[in-house]
């Protein structure tokens, strides 16, 4: 491994590579993928750093509407090579072995980025450690702790194994901020504070751990600083206050969640880098060739899809039912529901948690049945997880299934179950359009609208997150709800009202163009490309952290 190039580490509790790795849950680890493969693709010497959960997340069985989780075993022989570089930390008064594998993103221009998995399933260990890194986001908050420090500190330790000399730790959220701690044993806070940066994701409280004082001191007891650190004298250890303390820059992930972060964290400067999507991975091949057709070196410099205004409208339209059709093919072989290529559909994929609010637009079932036979039909495809401790998003999924079942074939629609990278493509590219609805202001930046519009797939979404960047009424897709400068805008706008809205714009606006304006939906679909496509991907928020973050 070219050790001397690599002079920024990467710390990521989830990364998303493709189907068959079973390391990500949702769009943190998406992220963290698309993140490392422009790294890759713009030859910046970044390593990344997770874990290796050889059960995965969980699959998904759906069982008379109610999720059901089952191990995701998978082999990662398969795709990395394991290497002989072994690491020992100390949890509590246990000696913990740390093994690790290797995984290479190739670049657009050949050059190989490595990725670091940490593995505990070592012999050295004892069959309870073993298993410290058997699965994503499972186990109880001890077990969590104990992942987070072979993240973070068993993530240093594994880093001086093998070689690489890192100036610049990149914190993906605070499941990594322990190595701070290992960190603080050779350099003090301001030397610490000089090497970390810190990306904060989410405004929700459950995305920021927490843990007992007692415990995480106990554990922790070999790494605690022989100074004062303002965090672990809470009454409980907040991983983000943590990574907020040891960062010289600290960001959010859209303009909109700096502006909320910052009132979360008053006392720290908070930047703002809106997230992005790898344009190569997630675009489908009908759209790729049309690309390559097109546009020169679209997918080393992704600001040329401003060029996708002039490709003619029939080769868009053409290219975007070739998506459909194979959406419409997976859907229909998976649940036998006799979806259209020719009929509008909807696609929503998003976690299910109660604040996405994923049963919004079934709000009134009566009215969607109407709207679709007097106006235009309508088909919907609903996919996600909730995650298995999350109770509110599992009934969630329950209630959406079975509203479903009330259209009766008035209205074609289906859940497709253990949603994964490989339905994610099918649906951003295939649906013809984007729906993305939750509760304000609590969307810190999605992404999956981003994949949508890089496909030439409108959003039609709440004014939160990247939305409220991307959002041109009517000429990239179309907002529910008020915009912020409406007179009577209400960040707190109650579901009743946006739900009328959807329906409203659904009635007037959206089923109307599509169905009898073809000239018009393709200029949406076209600028969605051009404006969204060639702004919202990996390539330029790489680009932002580099300046910003990394070589200021």
């Amino acid at each position: 491994m070219d050790t001397d190039r690599i002079r920024i580490a990467y710390f990521t509790m989830e990364v998303g590579i493709n189907a068959n790795i079973n390391t990500y849950s949702g769009g943190l680890g998406i992220l963290a993928g698309d993140m490392l493969r422009s790294c890759a693709d713009l030859e910046l010497p970044v390593v990344g750093i997770s874990l290796l959960y050889k059960k995965g997340f969980f699959k998904q069985k759906i069982e008379n509407g109610e999720q059901r989780e089952e191990e995701q075993n998978w082999d990662p022989s398969q795709f990395m090579e394991k290497l002989s570089n072994k690491a020992i930390i100390k949890i509590g008064d246990q000696d913990v072995h740390i093994g690790c594998w290797l995984y290479k993103f190739k670049g657009v221009y050949g050059k190989e980025n490595p990725l670091i998995f940490l593995d505990t399933d070592v012999e050295e260990n004892s069959e309870e450690n073993r298993k410290i890194t058997d699965a994503l986001y499972q186990g109880d908050k001890r077990h969590r702790l104990m992942q987070e420090m072979v993240l973070g500190i068993g993530g240093i330790e594994i880093l001086k194994s093998i070689g690489y000399k890192i100036e610049k730790h990149h914190m993906n959220e605070g499941h990594a901020a322990f190595l701070a701690l290992a960190l603080c044993k050779e350099l003090d806070v301001d030397e610490v504070r000089k090497k970390c940066t810190f990306t904060t994701h989410t405004p929700v409280p459950a995305g920021h751990d927490k843990f007992d004082k007692n415990m995480a001191i106990e554990l922790l007891k070999s790494y605690i600083p022989n100074f004062d650190v303002p965090p672990l004298k809470e009454n409980e250890i907040n991983m983000t206050h943590l990574g907020l303390y040891f960062s010289s820059y600290i960001n959010g992930v859209s303009r909109k969640h700096q502006e909320v972060s910052q009132q979360m964290f008053p006392n720290y400067d908070l930047k703002s880098i809106t997230n992005g999507i790898h344009q190569g991975f997630w675009v489908c091949e009908s759209f790729k060739n049309l690309f390559d057709k097109y546009i020169i070196k679209w997918n080393r410099n992704p600001n040329m899809l401003r060029s996708a205004l002039n490709i003619p409208d029939d080769e868009i339209w053409n290219a975007h039912m070739q998506a459909k059709q194979q959406l419409v093919d997976e859907i229909n072989k998976k649940t036998n529901s006799g979806f259209d290529p020719n009929v509008f559909t909807i696609g929503y994929a998003r976690r299910f948690a109660t604040y996405k609010r994923a049963h919004m637009i079934l709000h009134d079932i009566e009215q969607l049945k109407q709207i679709s036979e007097t106006v235009g039909s309508i088909q919907m495809v609903f996919a996600a997880k909730a995650h298995p401790h999350d109770g509110g998003g599992k009934e969630l999924i329950k209630n959406v299934i079975n509203d479903l079942n009330k259209f009766k074939g008035k209205v074609k629609a289906c859940f497709l179950e253990d949603y994964n990278i490989d339905i994610a493509k099918l649906m951003v590219s295939g649906s013809d359009i984007w729906l993305n609805n939750p509760k304000r202001p609590m969307e810190a930046s999605g992404t999956s609208g981003m994949k949508a519009a890089i496909n030439g797939v409108p959003n039609f979404s709440t004014l939160d997150g990247w939305w409220l960047e991307g959002c041109i009424e009517n000429i990239t897709g179309w907002s529910i709800g008020l915009h912020p400068g409406d007179p009577g805008f209400n960040e707190d706008d109650n579901e009743d009202d946006e739900a009328a809205d959807f329906y409203k714009k659904l009635r007037e606006v959206v089923l109307p163009t599509y169905y009898n304006d073809r000239k018009k939906w393709i200029s949406i679909m076209k600028h969605s490309i051009a404006l969204n496509g060639s702004f919202f991907n990996t390539n330029r928020m790489v680009q932002e952290y580099v300046l910003n973050a990394y070589f200021r």
